[in-house]
């Protein structure tokens, strides 16, 4: 089986020091990163195939990022290089916890200038599902490249994945990002919301139960909480419950990609061919997401700190 992300593909520039600001920080790290693509290598790793599907700058650092992507197996044919717009590049600091703010460069990148055309379809026909996240649907013509593709893999019976990530600084206010954050539940069966983006992709007064009769193909809707792990709710109006685990977070970039990867490929693993979402066995699949998350933290920078499974099942065989 094969996953294949679309969406953004960056240089992270992550501070030497924690507790520091960008402007403070006396040098920076490069690291390969932007979530869809943390996603794909995540998956990787995870022991199922993945591809990825992105627009980067024909310049040094697009032809790293490309490299990497490759170097991890992911496949590739999905990424186009552009000489209109260079590669995003973000500098980020860190928190003595692990935790990050951001600081973008992306005026236009060359992700931002995808469009319907340049999508490679192709891929999406080769892949037994589609993730994407909501970075991409800020502005045009990524926006309709983006919404292109979710819905050619709609119309094509793939099953959909969405992670409304939230960069609120990337957007124009707290409305327009509730506003975007919102199109790609139209076409996603598996939604994760982290507590942090819970007031801004949902309304006021609106709970998860909300959501079932205003998209009537969603199934399955993850609530994460960090390290206090996540709730799961289905269609049904069950909820599945994982405490999640505890580690000595150094940084925490890339945990909630993690976390979509191993509850993708759980979900995927024990459907196989079906559709049938009330045939699942949620706690593997929670186990396999969270253990996945917390171990994407114990070290720097997104791509590079991503577990494998034989490292993810031998931590949780641990903790047992």
């Amino acid at each position: 089986m094969q996953i294949v992300c679309m969406g953004e593909l960056l240089i992270d520039f992550v501070a030497l020091e924690s507790g520091v600001t960008v402007g403070e920080a006396s040098g920076f790290e490069k690291k390969a990163g932007g979530a869809p693509a943390n996603v794909a290598v995540a998956i990787k790793r995870l022991s199922m195939d993945s591809a990825f599907i992105t627009q980067v700058g024909d310049d040094p650092f697009g032809h790293y990022l490309a490299g990497v992507i490759a170097e991890e197996a992911v496949n590739t044919d999905g990424i186009t290089f552009s000489k209109e717009a260079r590669t995003m590049l973000a500098f980020v600091s860190l928190r003595e916890d692990g935790e990050r703010s951001f600081n973008f460069y992306r005026h236009p990148s060359a992700d931002m200038l995808m469009t319907p055309d340049t999508v490679a379809y192709n891929v999406i026909d080769n892949s037994d599902l589609f993730h994407f996240g909501s970075i991409t649907l800020i502005s045009e013509p990524a926006k309709s490249a983006t919404l292109a593709a979710a819905e050619y893999a709609k119309e094509n019976g793939k099953l959909i994945s969405y992670d409304p990530n939230l960069r609120l600084a990337l957007w124009d206010d707290e409305q327009a990002a509730h506003k975007g954050m919102r199109l790609g539940f139209d076409y996603a069966h598996i939604v994760k919301i982290s507590d942090e983006e819970q007031d801004v992709v949902l309304r006021a007064g609106e709970t998860v139960a909300d959501l079932w009769e205003q998209y009537p193909q969603l199934q399955l809707v993850m609530l994460t909480r960090g390290s206090d792990g996540c709730v799961m709710h289905t269609r049904n109006g069950d909820q599945h419950e994982h405490a999640g685990y505890s580690v000595k977070s150094v940084d925490t970039t890339g945990a909630g990609d993690t976390f979509m990867a191993g509850a993708v490929v759980g979900i995927l693993e024990q459907l196989g061919d079906s559709k049938d979402f009330s045939t699942l066995d949620y706690a593997p699949i929670l186990d396999l997401a969270n253990a996945g998350g917390a171990l994407a933290t114990v070290g720097r920078g997104a791509i590079p700190s991503l577990p494998t499974r034989e490292e993810v099942e031998n931590f949780i065989a641990e903790q047992a």
